[in-house]
């Protein structure tokens, strides 16, 4: 795939990710989508073929890639499946990137080495059920005493938090609310602590093979020490891990768009109706040229925004553009191709109905297309 962003490795990266997505990944997509069952075999795979820890540096296991690397590693596991692009999505952004970015020596050698190699997994406890896109109506709370954080409170859909290889998540926690001011800070909670719970989540649309989890706390005493980062930077910590986790939810509704199309593009070739591949009616061409459009409108976005994160340049506004623009092409893309697959679009033999119903949650997960409006506008001076 030509771009003049990509050089050989970044060409590399992608053949060999795709090369594994087609071999590993899509022979077991469809029965664990209907068994909602989450492959700590495959996740151990994707972990030694490196897909965890791309950007973490060599000294804490990690590969010292580029940012573009790991997003085309994503876009390529989403060109065949949700769910999987979602474990390791979740597992370096959210998971990962608060220890590597704001822990301190020991919490990184103790927890990265492990999570860089994908043998565990980490959670990211910022939602609640009464905080979502207002992530600072957060009311799990955390006090200090006598050296120990108590924390008390609840978190929703929480991604890689409570499968089998689930170690910890990073918890925002309220710990300090004085004078109607909160003072949010984060907290590193490891599985299997008393007064932890973490459950995992069933039932789900879109996703079924990847782990979500909702997470109480009832008197869960940890360590002081296991503050990330400083007290009171905690809502710091978690919208700046978000500005990062949007490029990645931006690399997912580009693959699952790519793959999509594909699909969509192999199926109008071999359907026969009035007399020509239906790919010959221009109705249905039509469809496929504006998908292909939007596709490489989409890519050169994103890969514009991760260009400048790796070049020390200002990407927050461009990455609430990518995160917004390549779900909503994902939602046109899988949109399209289900009308072109017709009936058979809505069967389940066929894996565009899968597709369909995975992009629904980019358009909602790390922050709405509404919020991603919002975030654009005021930087834009509104």
């Amino acid at each position: 795939m030509e771009h003049p962003l990509l050089n050989e490795q970044h060409n590399l990266i992608r053949e060999s990710v795709r090369d594994f997505a087609e071999r590993e990944i899509k022979p077991l997509a469809k029965e664990l989508d209907a068994k909602q069952q989450f492959s700590v075999e495959l996740t151990h795979k994707m972990g030694d073929i490196g897909l965890f820890g791309m950007v973490v540096s060599e000294e804490y296991g990690g590969q010292g890639l580029d940012y573009l690397s790991y997003i085309i590693a994503v876009e390529e596991i989403a060109r065949v499946d949700g769910s999987h692009a979602a474990t390791v999505a979740a597992g370096n952004s959210l998971g990962l990137n608060p220890i590597y970015y704001f822990g301190n020596e020991e919490q990184k050698k103790k927890y990265l080495p492990d999570l860089c190699s994908g043998k565990k997994l980490w959670g990211f406890g910022l939602t609640e059920p009464e905080a979502g896109s207002d992530s600072r109506n957060s009311k799990t709370t955390a006090k200090l005493i006598d050296g120990n954080w108590v924390i008390n409170g609840s978190k929703i859909f929480i991604t890689n938090a409570s499968s089998e290889i689930s170690i910890g998540s990073s918890i925002q926690t309220v710990s300090n609310d004085e004078n109607g001011k909160k003072e949010f800070t984060t907290i590193i909670v490891e599985n299997g602590t008393p007064g932890f719970i973490a459950k995992t989540m069933h039932d789900k649309m879109m996703w079924r093979a990847s782990n979500t989890a909702e997470l109480y706390f009832d008197e869960c005493k940890v360590p002081e020490s296991n503050i990330l980062g400083k007290r009171g930077d905690g809502s710091k910590i978690m919208l700046s891990t978000l500005d990062l986790g949007r490029l990645s939810i931006g690399a997912m509704g580009l693959g699952l768009a790519q793959g999509a199309f594909e699909m969509a593009l192999k199926y109008a070739q071999e359907r026969v109706q009035f007399g020509k591949p239906i790919c010959k009616q221009q109705a249905i061409a039509f469809k496929l040229a504006d998908m292909a459009l939007k596709i490489e409108l989409a890519r050169n976005l994103l890969y514009k925004a991760c260009w400048l994160k790796d070049n020390h340049k200002p990407f927050e506004k461009e990455a609430a553009m990518s995160k917004l623009y390549c779900s909503e092409v994902a939602k046109f893309v899988a949109d399209e191709a289900v009308q072109i697959h017709g009936g058979y679009g809505l069967m389940k033999d066929y894996d565009i109905e899968r597709f369909y119903r995975d992009q629904r949650l980019l358009q909602i997960g790390e922050g709405t297309s509404e919020i991603q409006r919002l975030v654009i506008s005021r930087y834009i001076g509104c």
